[in-house]
């Protein structure tokens, strides 16, 4: 079956840093741009940061660049996500699939066909 199993997430104060991992099963995913997605309460699930099949390019939203890092290990089948100098306004459920590539509009987008979201890793950012 195919699918993503994210984890990583956790309770953690404003400041503080989370490192979440997305593995794939039922296929590689190294021919695949793979991006992070969010969705927090009563919000549509948005586009975060996503990565080449190469890992030669990286996007990310304004909101998070200089404190999320994207990348991946194609040997593991695995995409991270370093989050550091989190933020209250992070808190959401985290997913990971696979991107349209290039990009449009400098949005990360999902496949159009792609329905095989996992569970997702939920971040809470609190004091």
């Amino acid at each position: 079956q195919l699918g993503f199993v994210e984890s990583g997430g956790g309770l953690v104060q404003p400041g503080g840093s989370l490192r979440l991992s997305c593995v794939a099963s039922g296929f590689t995913l190294d021919d695949y741009a793979i991006g992070w997605f969010r969705q927090a309460p009563g919000k549509e699930r948005d586009g975060i940061s996503c990565i080449s099949s190469g890992s030669r390019y990286t996007n990310y939203i304004d909101s998070v660049k200089g404190r999320f890092t994207i990348s991946r290990d194609n040997a593991k089948n695995t995409v991270y996500l370093q989050m550091n100098s989190l933020k209250p306004e992070d808190t959401a459920v985290y997913y990971c699939a696979p991107t349209q590539w290039p990009i449009v509009q400098d949005t990360c987008s999902p496949f159009p066909t792609f329905t095989s979201w996992g569970q997702g890793t939920q971040v809470t950012v609190s004091s």
